[in-house]
């Protein structure tokens, strides 16, 4: 079922089971000019996605079939790095479990029920927006739910807007252009602030508390302490 679009938005394929849901969102960004396909079940959405990829999947977690991370799996397996479609998960589940195995699956969003239409519809065009920028690499660092755009300088997490000093925003350029790996304080001391000895490691510490604060407000924590070696940007184990 599609609804009428005389714009030239992209499409969004909304899944969820509840037919009342998919009808709410399917309107809302029918005003808003998108096309909307919607489906029911989990197969439906892989047909779906089979027959004419989307934009982007609003995709709900708990449908009577294949579950909605398990849809992302599949769809994650088919697909190549330049043909990766954004997906916002929608479900009532909101355990920080829950959120970082959708992040682990690659989504780029994350909504939990009961939520605003209005707020579903701006994440929407906030993820759309990003995934159209330039291609991967050129300009834009991710890690999770974590963006960072080089030449803009803005920051998202989940698709809220972070606002970065100059110092927080190179710090954290450091720590995504290297996630995952363990950083020690003398190598981030060297290659944000310039310093060659560990004697203002103090400093460190300051902005990654201050990174803490804004980047980590939401769970799953993502900048972790390594214990007498520095610091890692990483999902929790």
């Amino acid at each position: 079922m599609t609804s009428e679009a005389t714009s030239t938005q992209p499409r969004v394929l909304v899944v969820d089971d509840e037919e009342h849901i998919t009808e709410l969102v399917a309107m809302a960004l029918g005003y808003q000019g998108f096309e909307v396909e919607r489906a029911a079940t989990g197969r439906q959405a892989l047909d779906a996605v089979a027959a004419r990829p989307p934009a982007l999947i609003v995709l709900d977690v708990m449908l009577p079939d294949l579950d909605g991370f398990e849809v992302a799996r599949r769809l994650r397996r088919e697909e190549g790095a330049s043909t990766r479609i954004p997906v916002i998960f929608l479900t009532a589940r909101d355990t920080t479990q829950d959120k970082v195995e959708g992040l682990r699956l690659g989504s780029d969003d994350y909504v939990t029920k009961p939520f605003s239409i209005e707020e579903l519809v701006e994440r929407v065009k906030a993820v759309l927006r990003r995934s159209s920028g330039v291609g991967p690499g050129e300009s834009k660092l991710s890690f999770a739910d974590l963006e960072l755009d080089e030449e803009t300088r803005d920051v998202w997490r989940g698709g809220r807007l972070i606002e970065l000093t100059p110092t927080e925003f190179k710090l954290l350029r450091y720590l995504l252009a290297n996630a995952r790996r363990v950083l020690t304080r003398d190598q981030i001391l060297e290659a944000v602030w310039d310093y060659t000895f560990a004697g203002n490691a103090s400093v460190l510490e300051t902005y990654i508390s201050y990174l803490r604060q804004k980047v980590d407000a939401t769970e799953p924590h993502l900048i972790h302490t390594v214990r007498g070696v520095g610091y890692c940007l990483r999902l929790p184990r």
